[in-house]
């Protein structure tokens, strides 16, 4: 089977976008260019506000990603649960598509006798410990998110200890809103590991305005950054995953 990237946006967020373009429709976007948008909402005291979850749902349905509420002490093992679980059904996406083009009329894994099916979900489970992942991270730093911010950091650190137990090769990137001068700021470039966040995290400043939107935006443009580099410097075209989301 041909390998690639799988690209996913990880929004931490606890509440409700209030300026810039619609975050469902942003994630939408993201949707149809390949990359899945994987949404925790932070809970403050079993509280988290109707709409606010109302959104997180729509952004990763509308993303073809994963949703998850939680309460902050259970975010490190959520974090990591929602990006192995978006990236298995990533995964199990492109086998279905290669199985449709051998066996036709739509078939999917579920369709196959056990045997058969059993020796797919192999493939795919291996497939998740070798094939390439790339995650952007979009960490909601209105002013509601101002204690939760270390426990934030936490799950980073933990998140990118538990993906480079993997074999396949993991980078990262780290974006906030709202930033110190935009609605969007990005903390941390491409990178395999995400032991600086410590002392960059130690410098946030919490406050004003919550742009999911342009934040999914801006995810997108970083994104297609990389890979029109990646592109010009290697002439590889990595779109399988890509496309087969």
């Amino acid at each position: 089977m041909k390998t690639g990237t799988i690209r996913q946006i990880l929004l931490i967020t606890d509440g409700c976008s209030n300026q810039g373009e619609d975050p469902i429709a942003m994630a939408a976007l993201a949707k149809e260019q390949g990359i899945s948008v994987n949404v925790i909402g932070v809970m403050e005291q079993d509280v988290i506000d109707e709409q606010g979850m109302t959104e997180i749902e729509g952004i990763a349905m509308s993303g073809g990603g994963v949703s998850q509420i939680v309460y902050a002490q259970q975010l490190s093992q959520t974090v990591q649960m929602v990006t192995r679980k978006a990236m298995t059904q990533t995964l199990q996406g492109v086998v279905n598509k290669e199985l449709q083009q051998i066996l036709g009329g739509g078939r999917t894994v579920e369709d196959l006798p056990p045997e058969q099916r059993g020796e797919v979900m192999e493939v795919v489970d291996e497939l998740g410990e070798t094939v390439e992942l790339d995650v952007l991270i979009l960490v909601d730093t209105s002013a509601s998110m101002k204690h939760k911010l270390p426990t934030v950091k936490e799950a980073l650190l933990d998140l990118s200890l538990s993906l480079n137990a993997r074999s396949g090769d993991n980078r990262f990137a780290v974006f906030v809103f709202p930033g110190k001068r935009n609605d969007v700021e990005k903390l941390l470039d491409w990178t395999p590991k995400l032991e600086s966040l410590t002392s960059i995290f130690a410098k946030l400043t919490t406050g004003g305005i919550t742009p999911t939107g342009p934040a999914i935006r801006e995810a997108l443009s970083h994104f297609n950054k990389k890979r029109s580099l990646r592109s010009l410097l290697s002439g590889d075209d990595e779109s399988f995953f890509e496309e087969s989301v």
